[in-house]
């Protein structure tokens, strides 16, 4: 099944819902990693090391260090990975009211890593945004 690509349908389905927990993004040189990966919610290969993405009190409890703590909201839409502008508009909602997103994109969703101190509000400002592009609430400018 093929994801969705139509940016008013993604925005107006999105129906953001946030995860449980406090998420955290580490490094290790990827010698180092061992059973790290199994714990993990992502993984990234960079040039300097690995970037791990797991729970606060894995990395905790492994003695990574981190540098901030953040709330995972995922878009429980099935985007499609060529959907063009879902994740811009996304992130021009959020930045204007001052909230900082690392967004991932998977098969099936994209997943919205903000900080734990404006999670609220950024669920907030994502049904706003939803509302706006859901048909009946738009305004009609028809003559």
């Amino acid at each position: 099944m093929a994801g969705e690509t139509n940016l008013n349908q993604l925005l107006a389905t999105m129906q953001p819902m946030q995860r449980q927990g406090e998420y955290v993004f580490c490094t290790l040189p990827a010698d180092q990693v061992g059973t790290l990966t199994s714990q993990t919610i992502g993984l990234f290969h960079e040039d300097e090391g690995l970037t791990l993405m797991l729970l606060r009190s894995q990395a905790d409890a492994a003695g990574l260090p981190y540098d901030a703590v953040f709330a995972m909201i995922t878009l429980t839409v099935h985007s499609s990975l060529e959907a063009v502008g879902f994740l811009a508009a996304i992130a021009t909602q959020l930045a204007s009211h001052g909230i900082s997103v690392n967004p991932v994109s998977a098969f099936y969703h994209d997943h919205l890593f903000v900080p734990v101190a404006q999670a609220e509000l950024a669920l907030a400002l994502l049904h706003e945004l939803s509302q706006a592009h859901t048909p009946d609430t738009r305004s009609d400018t028809s003559p």
